[in-house]
């Protein structure tokens, strides 16, 4: 049986530097083995410092993206005040949860720095069960190389500069090593004054 989450691949890690974070995914959208698209990222940014990450079955991604779009908006609307990386993950945590009978085919990214500038990251699953560790976190088809690569390269308090070297050499040595995921990747590095996004070139095959 086909593994419903590898069905249109894809990549998305985040990780932790110092007064910083930096979130990448690949940018191939497929059916299987063959490629559909290769200008599709999984990054949505939800507030000026904060970004969630969607891999998993598309059709699914995209309800989720829009779904936590409008939440997130209400959430503005309603506290007068934007949304917490921390409330975020317990607002996707809460939304995967409710549909547990009749999941999401998703593995949420969640990364971003709080109203006192401090890093936060958390993956989940498709029913909603958190993982924060403060590190870094990965999901998507190439986890296992993407594990891999972050326990290789990984080290605290990054820099924005070496975070973003950190992140793009983990992402495209995992993406080297999968099938399913590739094409170049989107990086996104975030501080406290700036957010900085960058296109990496990656192999095309």
């Amino acid at each position: 049986m086909v593994n419903i989450f590898h069905y249109n691949g894809g990549a998305v890690v985040a990780m932790v530097g110092k007064d910083c974070v930096a979130i990448a995914s690949d940018h191939r959208f497929g059916l299987n083995f063959s490629t559909v698209s290769t200008d599709r990222p999984k990054l949505h940014r939800l507030g000026p410092k904060l970004f969630v990450g969607l891999t998993g079955l598309g059709t699914d991604t995209q309800t989720v993206a829009e779904k936590l779009t409008f939440r997130s908006k209400l959430y503005a609307l309603r506290e007068q005040r934007e949304l917490s990386p921390k409330a975020l993950s317990a607002l996707v945590s809460h939304m995967l949860y409710e549909r547990r009978f009749g999941p999401y085919f998703t593995e949420p990214v969640v990364a971003g720095l709080d109203a006192d500038g401090n890093p936060y990251i958390a993956c989940m699953d498709l029913f909603g069960s958190e993982c924060a560790p403060g590190t870094f976190v990965v999901g998507g088809t190439c986890s296992d190389s993407l594990w891999g690569m972050c326990e290789s390269l990984w080290r605290p308090d990054l820099s924005p500069d070496e975070l973003f070297e950190t992140i793009s050499q983990a992402m495209l040595s995992a993406l080297d090593r999968d099938c399913l995921s590739g094409w170049g990747a989107s990086v996104v590095v975030v501080t406290n004054d700036k957010v900085i996004s960058r296109e990496i070139k990656a192999r095309m095959d």
